[in-house]
């Protein structure tokens, strides 16, 4: 299993995940392996009405019997050894009312941040995990978790960064959003939480994030304080980039046609809320960042539309070549670009030339692609390990929701009623 693997992530092309036959097996392998940079390198919206009733520490301390909800929800969420590979409850563990709390306390600490947080190394880099909170508990499982290191994690000593898509297509996308936002507020100088294209509720009210609140939670996703409504505001205040000791670009979906400089991305206030008929430039570059891929392979050079995510042909979505990449890390002073967004069949896959690369954390992408999840470690000395992790059978069914798990792009045309955003 390693020697194969070594192979495919070292030699292999870039190579579209849907049509790339299944080459991990159904157990669990572990791959360790460093690279070193040098060598990869060859308020517009309110959130409460003036006259909403906020769940005060009173409520809180009577809700969680007196404890933290942060810490409430940490205990009972952030477990490796239990959670890893075992089904989970369909009921989930908290309260509409506990999640909100939780929620505003993260839109706190968010709100404060800026549209690209500075970063400093040693860093754990994630990619999508897309509601597979059992791949996350396998990463955090196999090495170590954002919890103090008397808990066995190794926050003191690691950043944990996030690139998005944290929800949709999966089936338990509370426990990895909860999550996520608990550990946001117990350690907002070491946990970053980037946005994802998924992290807009004109795409996730479709592809699952709205369902599970109302299947999960009884809530109703159209009322204005819903927990669907306000994670989703939560998502509109998200930074949408990171920089790693101003070496290192980390966002979604890429640099697109359109972004020129980091500085054009720290311009933006939030929140915003994408607009997927662009008629402005924010528009473009917001679905430029969101929503761009790397083109095939290094020698298709230039910008392309993306004909998979972009079937009408508007021009929205486009691919950009490494010549791209190449000229946007001269023209800002950078080695690298870490993204995510796209499945890829390894985990971690190189691009021009190891200037970019792209990490995908969920493994067995909506139960048919097979693929395995990786991360990217960048130690002190900025070298970057790869860790992956490989699908392990699940029961089916976890698969509740396939349904909602097509493939198809988004439709940019004006049509309200059609679902098949992607």
């Amino acid at each position: 299993c390693f020697f194969v693997f070594f192979f495919f992530f070292f030699f292999k092309q870039k190579t579209a995940y849907e049509i790339m036959p299944s080459l991990v097996g159904s157990e669990m392998c572990i791959r360790d392996r460093s690279i070193p940079v040098r060598t990869l390198n060859a308020e517009g919206k309110k959130l409460l009405a003036s006259n909403k009733v906020l769940l005060g520490p009173e409520l809180q301390e009577k809700e969680m019997g007196g404890e933290k909800i942060t810490q409430r929800f940490i205990n009972q969420l952030l477990r490796p050894k239990d959670s890893a590979c075992r089904k989970l409850d369909r009921l989930f563990p908290f309260t509409k009312d506990q999640i909100l709390v939780l929620t505003y306390e993260c839109i706190e600490v968010v709100k404060a941040e800026p549209t690209v947080v500075k970063v400093t190394i040693p860093v754990k880099v994630f990619g999508d995990f897309h509601g597979q909170y059992q791949d996350m508990m396998r990463f955090f499982e196999l090495w170590r978790s954002p919890i103090e290191s008397i808990h066995g994690g190794d926050i003191e000593s690691y950043d944990y960064l996030f690139l998005g898509d944290y929800i949709d297509r999966g089936t338990n996308n509370l426990e990895v959003i909860c999550l996520l936002m608990a550990l946001k507020v117990k350690f907002p100088r070491q946990i970053h939480l980037l946005r994802g294209n998924h992290e807009d509720h004109a795409i996730n009210r479709v592809f699952g994030f709205a369902e599970e609140c109302e299947e999960r939670l009884d809530d109703d996703i159209d009322d204005d304080n819903s927990v669907f409504q306000t994670i989703n505001f939560l998502f509109d205040l998200l930074p949408l980039a990171a920089v790693v000791e101003e070496r290192i670009l980390c966002v979604h979906g890429g640099i697109g046609a359109t972004l020129k400089s980091v500085a054009d991305l720290e311009k933006i206030e939030r929140p915003v809320e994408i607009v997927h008929e662009v008629k402005t430039a924010l528009d473009q570059l917001l679905i430029d960042v969101l929503w761009s891929d790397p083109t095939e392979n290094d020698q298709e050079l230039g910008i392309h539309n993306d004909a998979a995510r972009d079937p009408y042909d508007t021009g929205y979505i486009v691919k950009y070549g490494p010549d791209r990449v190449e000229n946007f890390l001269r023209e800002n002073n950078l080695t690298m670009i870490i993204r995510g967004h796209e499945c890829v069949m390894d985990g971690i896959e190189r691009f021009a030339k190891g200037q970019l690369i792209t990490v995908f954390s969920a493994t067995d992408y909506c139960g048919k692609y097979k693929n395995a999840g990786g991360a990217l470690f960048i130690q002190k000395d900025y070298q970057i390990v790869p860790k992956l992790i490989y699908p392990v059978d699940m029961d089916k069914e976890l698969h509740w929701m396939e349904q909602k798990k097509s493939q198809t792009p988004p439709n940019w045309k004006d049509n309200p009623n059609d679902k098949s955003f992607g």
